[in-house]
């Protein structure tokens, strides 16, 4: 019998609040006085929640009910933040579908999750035609524009009923729903609960709240996000920015021209993107000569390295750090620093965020896990669930280690980190190595098969626009030098380096080191690497 004591005078007519997502509107209507800018259209609180309210009714009378999925095909826009909330607040599903796949594989996403209904954007019309006849569970498509054409979103939304009433259920049950694609195969579907998004926000909002200035996110702040709005949920972040009632600034594609535009007629003061959007912007601003302070940059999906953190700052943006995944919801750490600090201080994966835990496996260094009650509880299978869960740890396949302040730092991915000659070779580490030369601006480094190493590292840059360009030679006498002083292992040395034009990318902006291993195949003299 449970010695724990429970409270036996409670009233029966005590409200037992559930964390639904609708919970994060409460009072922001009548609080704040700030907008929602998005598409040359600019709506109040007031505005947006009641279009959360005619986006439930129009989806009502397309028969959506609780438990159905609803998917979204669009930019980051106004629009997709009502469907952040009415979607889900109508105890429906969203799929926030990611539109850099191919269109296969958006209809398998799409099958998987029996959407119900597709609200797209004009420029995925091909995609839905193309997909509808083999969705089986497809019943109705909305058209997405920015202006209110007869049957489209602005009309229909206009035309439905401002007075849905929301209703409480299961905070336990499913929000939302999407595909994560950082493994081979066919994409992973997660689900996130109402109850795991709610307190992601908290946390999140906590923890911006408390980073010092310029790594911090406060009710003045102007917020526009630059992670697509399919892409995790935007990093939770738009949730947060709705519940402090932040004026929010919403890009749909991202240009670099619209948003510098954006950053300067509206104030924006705080975004969040992966290092390519960032380098995009820095690369626009150094020909614009403008100067972008105050802005805060959260940055994540891939290493942010130490040259551009740097770069961005002489600019006026405080670039720094916050490490998740798909499967975590994502936020598990933000890197924190103090005035004086050195760069690298910004570029650690950083502290757990509140309800976070964390240790390696094995100690010292070896993989991250973690714990926190947002995290995905599992893949569309039972046995990749399962291994995903191993001891009651999400496994995150991330080389960590953590400092004596209980920062994480990030090694390489399991899959990425280079075994040559018996040491483990960070390719991170290597990379930003490379990009403090004043002729690189991104490096990427895999490992090659080497008949004595086990496996070497193979080094591909972009090269700034200098003259006379960099040469192979040069920069590996840059590398010899940085092993003289110490600040990287000789097994670190790449065999070659080699110049390309860009590094491709994946459907969300990180580097594609599988297509950097495919790469290798049309090199001469690397598809038969020996050594």
């Amino acid at each position: 019998m449970s010695k724990h004591r429970i409270l036996e005078t409670r009233s029966d007519s005590a409200y037992h609040y559930p964390l639904l997502i609708r919970k994060l509107l409460a009072n922001v209507a009548q609080q704040s006085s700030q907008e929602i800018v998005s598409a040359g259209q600019r709506f109040t609180y007031a505005d947006l929640v009641e279009r959360i309210h005619r986006l439930a009714s129009l989806l009502a009378s397309h028969g959506v009910e609780a438990g159905d999925t609803v998917a979204v095909m669009d930019w980051d826009s106004h629009r997709y933040l009502e469907a952040y909330f009415a979607i889900p607040m109508m105890g429906a599903v969203l799929q926030t579908v990611n539109v850099r796949l191919v269109p296969d594989v958006i209809g398998f996403t799409l099958r998987q999750s029996q959407a119900k209904v597709i609200l797209y954007h004009d420029d995925f019309a091909p995609v839905v035609e193309r997909l509808r006849g083999s969705l089986a569970d497809l019943r109705h498509v909305i058209r997405l524009s920015d202006t209110p054409e007869p049957g489209t979103y602005e009309d229909l939304i206009a035309a439905a009923s401002p007075d849905f009433a929301f209703e409480d259920f299961d905070e336990n049950a499913i929000a939302t729903t999407f595909h994560t694609t950082g493994t081979t195969g066919d994409p992973k579907q997660v689900f996130f609960s109402h109850r795991q998004m709610v307190l992601h926000a908290l946390a999140a909002a906590v923890t911006f709240a408390g980073n010092p200035d310029g790594q911090s996110l406060r009710r003045s702040d102007v917020y526009m996000p630059m992670t697509p709005m399919f892409h995790v949920h935007a990093w939770g972040l738009p949730y947060v920015a709705t519940m402090l009632g932040l004026k929010q600034v919403y890009p749909g594609r991202y240009q670099a021209e619209t948003i510098l535009s954006l950053k300067k007629t509206e104030g924006v003061t705080f975004s969040h993107g992966v290092p390519t959007l960032l380098r995009m912007i820095v690369d626009a601003a150094k020909v614009s000569g403008e100067n972008l302070a105050p802005w805060t940059m959260l940055v994540g999906g891939s290493a942010l390295s130490e040259s551009l953190a740097e770069e961005a700052l002489a600019l006026g943006i405080d670039a720094f750090v916050g490490y998740g995944m798909s499967e975590t919801g994502p936020i598990l750490t933000v890197s924190r620093s103090k005035p004086g600090d050195p760069t690298a201080m910004r570029m650690r994966a950083g502290l757990p965020i509140p309800l976070v835990e964390t240790r390696l496996e094995p100690e010292g260094r070896g993989e991250l896990l973690a714990r926190a009650p947002w995290l995905t509880q599992g893949y569309g299978t039972q046995a990749a669930s399962d291994d995903l869960w191993a001891g009651g740890w999400l496994h995150t396949q991330d080389i960590a280690e953590i400092d004596a302040d209980g920062g994480v730092r990030i090694v390489d991915r399991l899959k990425d980190v280079i075994k040559t000659g018996g040491e483990w070779v960070s390719s991170i580490e290597i990379e930003n190595i490379l990009t403090t030369h004043p002729a690189v601006t991104e490096a990427a480094v895999i490992g090659t098969p080497s008949a004595t190493w086990g496996e070497r590292p193979l080094a591909f840059v972009i090269a700034a626009q200098v003259l006379p360009p960099p040469t192979e030679n040069q920069l590996k006498a840059f590398l010899a030098e940085q092993v003289a002083a110490g600040r990287i292992s000789r097994y670190a040395m790449p065999d070659s380096i080699h110049f390309l034009a860009a590094l491709p990318r994946t459907s969300v902006g990180k580097i594609d080191k599988k297509a950097l291993r495919r790469e290798i195949q049309n090199v001469p003299g690397l598809n038969a690497l020996g050594g």
